[in-house]
């Protein structure tokens, strides 16, 4: 299948690098020069973890993988794409635009299925002449290392629009978990506001990062607490995600805390930028 990613960020890489690696094509796209001469190292290192991790797919050969992906600039390039991934920045006019010029150069066929981690499928499909075709598959980061994606329908989807997208999803090896449209969906409904809630409590002196993740993980038996779970998204995909919801929801509960601000606002990012509520620079990998 001809497939398009627009968005080379964090999320945009890993979903190339599920699609390149279950055999598909892909034309990855983003206007950004800095993004796109940085996303064929990314991807290079994105494989090579894969691999290390023996994830699903690790058997191709990263130069196969590589040489599936093909970058470009303009969204014309995916004027013969037969699905899209939308991975652009959560930001309703940038999503926006984007759907608007995804409109104007896809075919009528093709389906839009949008990494947005809050805001309503409904009201993405509302941007094109075409919401039967539009879709929520909301990847978790590290995309190839998850095993499920929340998929969201909202209530123009098609039968045949949420057919192609679990098929195509099971080629990647992935479990589709489907799910109806709401702000934030199920994960981001409830996860965002236990980051919140929990740089909160870190922000107040109740208890330092290492120890509020201490409590989730070994006295709740989660596999990561929210603090680190939040530094793995990206602290300011955390930020946009709790503005979203909190517009869309027209609830105060989503107001981000000053202490997620705050971070946001000295460039602690998370992993990503090797601080965030731990300090990551002295490590040479991207996982716990």
């Amino acid at each position: 299948m001809r497939v398009g990613v627009l968005g080379v960020g964090v999320m945009g890489i890993g979903v190339a690098q599920c699609l390149a690696g279950a055999g598909h094509d892909v034309v990855a796209v983003d206007p950004d020069d800095g993004a796109r001469a940085s996303a064929p190292t990314r991807l290079r290192d994105g494989l090579r973890l894969h691999a290390l991790l023996g994830g699903p797919g690790a058997r191709h050969a990263p130069g196969t993988v590589l040489a599936r992906v093909r970058w470009a600039e303009d969204p014309a390039a995916l004027a013969e794409a037969e699905f899209v991934v939308e991975c652009v920045l959560e930001r309703l006019p940038v999503k926006e635009a984007a759907y608007r010029a995804l409109d104007r150069v896809c075919p009528r066929a093709t389906v839009f299925a949008s990494c947005t981690s809050a805001i309503p499928i409904g009201l993405l499909g509302g941007f094109t002449g075409r919401p039967d075709r539009v879709i929520g598959t909301h990847f978790m980061n590290p995309a190839p290392l998850k095993p499920a994606v929340e998929v969201v329908r909202a209530e123009a989807t098609s039968d045949d629009t949420l057919d192609r997208t679990v098929r195509l999803l099971a080629g990647m090896g992935k479990r589709a978990i489907v799910v109806g449209d709401a702000p934030g969906f199920v994960s981001n409904r409830v996860l965002m506001l236990a980051v919140n809630q929990a740089a909160e409590v870190a922000g107040a002196g109740t208890a330092d990062a290492d120890t509020v993740d201490e409590v989730f993980e070994t006295c709740l038996g989660h596999p990561m607490g929210p603090l680190r779970t939040a530094d793995l998204i990206g602290l300011d995909t955390v930020l946009d995600t709790l503005l979203v919801l909190r517009e869309c929801t027209g609830d105060a509960v989503f107001e981000p805390c000053r202490q997620l601000r705050d971070l946001v606002r000295a460039g602690r990012l998370g992993r990503k930028s090797g601080r965030g509520f731990h300090d990551y620079s002295g490590r040479g990998d991207s996982l716990p």
